[in-house]
């Protein structure tokens, strides 16, 4: 990351906490009222191919005793109706504007995967984690509808998973690729806007 990216993401998450620090509380305020602790999902990432972090997000889910593996439809039926209505407009992310002030994350960048998939495929996220992990990114805007549909149809962790690695893993790899190659603070603005004008299209 370049000491400019670093200090463009660290302007705007600070702008955002205080522009939108009523918003983020209000929305803590409700999921307490309505769904009761943990009001967060806190869970491991991988920032580097042996560097984790915790990622922080507003809980959308039934807590479970054990929950492991990326989310598909053999969990969906953990999904509040709050959870529902926070991911549809993205809001559970607001908690990452955290990870990126401690330089967990970028605004933009591929997204952090799971260790399991880091240690499954070295190859590949050893080449696509030379990018700081993002919030939203190149993939994230051109596959993320497709990889939802993919993961909607599976009704096992285990179809999941296989569908996950064989599909969406070397897909999005290569759309991150071709964002690292071309990153510039413009491409950056880019995606960003078209990520926001995604989730305006998605609100209408």
């Amino acid at each position: 990351m370049t000491p400019a990216k670093r200090l463009l993401d660290l302007f705007f998450a600070a702008l955002l906490v205080v522009l939108l620090g009523p918003v983020m509380l209000g929305l803590v305020i409700w999921l307490w009222v309505k769904q009761g602790r943990p009001l967060f999902y806190v869970a491991e990432r991988m920032k580097a191919p042996d560097t984790p972090f915790m990622l922080w997000k507003l809980r959308t889910m039934t807590v479970v005793d054990e929950d492991a593996g990326v989310s598909g439809g053999d969990k969906a039926t953990r999904v509040t109706p709050e959870g529902a209505f926070l991911r549809a407009k993205r809001l559970d992310e607001f908690p990452q504007l955290w990870n990126i002030i401690r330089g967990d994350l970028s605004f933009v960048g591929p997204r952090p995967p799971l260790r399991e998939y880091v240690d499954r495929f070295p190859e590949i996220y050893g080449e696509v984690l030379k990018s700081r992990p993002g919030v939203t990114g190149l993939a994230t805007i051109v596959y993320h509808k497709h990889e939802t549909a993919l993961l909607e149809r599976c009704a096992t962790p285990e179809e999941t998973d296989a569908v996950y690695a064989r599909n969406c893993v070397p897909r999005k790899a290569r759309l991150d690729l071709i964002y690292q190659k071309n990153r510039t603070i413009w491409t950056d603005f880019d995606i960003v806007f078209q990520t926001i004008g995604n989730l305006v299209r998605r609100g209408g």
